[in-house]
């Protein structure tokens, strides 16, 4: 019932860009704080990018200036546009909901399958 979806992943070379989208079904999306995450291979999972309710965003120290986090309730969808790409960039994106009111009989927190982006030197 509970789906988010990410798409938009590929090979690109560094310097080039990429538009990441995922799109979320079975939760109160703007009731849902959105964020990116990556995991590099052997690596633990790191937060890359956040967007609130309210549009408010923030990105860790590696990815600012560089990429954009958006989201379009309309369409129950978050985009992370990725510019400037470098191959430490390289990883699998998830997509996470995280609730920022408690809704009875809805996930608190939510995960994507995640799609691959890879950038090459």
């Amino acid at each position: 019932q509970v789906r988010l979806v990410e798409s938009g992943g590929g090979l690109v070379q560094a310097g080039g860009s990429l538009r990441l989208s995922c799109a979320a079904s079975g939760i109160i999306f703007n009731r849902n704080i959105m964020n990116w995450y990556r995991q590099a291979p052997g690596q633990q999972r790191k937060w890359v990018a956040t967007i609130t309710t309210d549009n408010v965003t923030g990105y860790t120290d590696s990815v600012k200036g560089r990429f954009t986090v958006s989201r379009d309730n309309a369409k129950n969808t978050v985009y992370l546009q990725m510019t400037s790409l470098k191959p430490e960039d390289t990883g699998v994106y998830y997509c996470n909901a995280r609730q920022s009111v408690v809704v009875p009989n809805t996930p608190g927190e939510s995960w994507g399958q995640g799609t691959q982006v890879t950038v090459s030197s």
